[in-house]
């Protein structure tokens, strides 16, 4: 008996420095692991909109303001520069989870990257996901096969990361649940560079390559199959006729679907931009900038019945706190101790 339970404390010990040691040395990221990570630790089917996409999404869409002003429980889980048929298999994932009541959907990748396989990002939009089929299904037409190993398994990428580890590193843990739930994907840019606004008029509808369409369709049926709303969106950014060339296709697209589609780069002054502070760069909101734009999208959100207005309900308190959270990095960037996000 004495021999069975020094096993077990040996074999219990080895459990948790393994996990420790996962915990520790996984790649984190708010370019998109943090975003895909923390779909986990929300309390199931407390997302009522889903914010999908590129790094539009997470910059320009805060969850606090949502929360505060119109009592959306929502979150942004997007990764940089994510191609829909990795937004397809996010989708999926999400649904293991959480049962929106409203998926939003970016559409800036498919009018700016063409290539059937992106891999700028493509560490960003892997290793926040937790091993399944799903994965392995997303990794076979993300990734071409001579370089999976450069992305799977995660642990053989990023078990020599020592000498990279940071103070992030070592709070990550499962006793950091509070902190973990009250993240909701939202990581604003902190920097004001003044933007040339440019009146684009395009009339050619080339711009989406097939596999993105591929990819498009499957989530509008996808959506569709589980009676959730799916809106298709363009956060604003300076867009360039090439864009807007996919744009004209993805309209038509969504009049065949049923969907709604908007370009809110048509709706600049009905939003309010100021384009000397209101934009981090040429393709990002900034912290001002997505304000202004999160307001003007909640107000076109609450004209949704399905959407409840949760504000005050004791099982949201990570919203609260989310919004508290955004307020105090607002805070640490007027006293000039933010270390801004580039």
């Amino acid at each position: 008996m004495k021999k069975n339970f020094i096993r077990a404390g040996f074999a219990v010990l080895f459990l948790v420095t393994i996990y420790l040691c996962i915990s520790i040395l996984s790649i984190k990221s708010r370019h998109g692991v943090n975003q895909s990570a923390g779909i986990y630790w929300q309390p199931k089917d407390s997302v009522d909109v889903a914010a999908m996409g590129t790094s539009h999404v997470h910059c320009g869409i805060n969850t606090g303001l949502l929360w505060e002003k119109y009592g959306i429980a929502s979150y942004d889980y997007s990764c940089a520069e994510q191609p829909l048929w990795t937004t397809y298999y996010y989708l999926k994932e999400l649904y293991k989870y959480q049962t929106p009541k409203v998926v939003l959907l970016d559409l800036y990748a498919p009018a700016r990257f063409k290539d059937d396989y992106q891999y700028d990002f493509m560490a960003e939009n892997v290793y926040g996901m937790k091993f399944s089929l799903n994965k392995l299904q997303m990794l076979s037409v993300s990734v071409e096969p001579q370089k999976l190993s450069q992305y799977f398994p995660d642990f053989a990428i990023y078990h020599s990361r020592y000498d990279d580890l940071e103070e992030e590193d070592f709070n990550s843990f499962f006793w950091d649940i509070q902190e973990k739930e009250a993240f909701k994907g939202y990581t604003p840019y902190w920097n004001k560079r003044p933007q040339e606004r440019i009146n684009i008029s395009e009339d050619r509808n080339d711009g989406l390559t097939p596999k993105s369409e591929e990819y498009l369709r499957k989530i509008i049926s996808y959506v569709k199959e589980k009676d959730s709303e799916l809106v298709l969106i363009v956060i604003p950014y300076i867009m360039t006729a090439e864009d807007k060339r996919t744009y004209n296709r993805i309209a038509e697209i969504a009049a065949e679907e049923g969907v709604t589609f908007i370009n809110y780069n048509e709706y600049y002054d009905s939003i309010g931009f100021d384009f000397e502070t209101d934009f981090n760069d040429e393709s990002h909101l900034n912290y001002w900038g997505s304000c202004k734009f999160t307001d003007y999208l909640g107000d076109f959100l609450s004209y949704y019945d399905q959407i409840p207005d949760r504000g005050g309900q004791e099982e949201y308190e990570s919203w609260d706190e989310n919004a508290r959270m955004i307020r105090e990095e607002l805070k640490h960037y007027e006293e000039g101790k933010l270390e801004r996000l580039e």
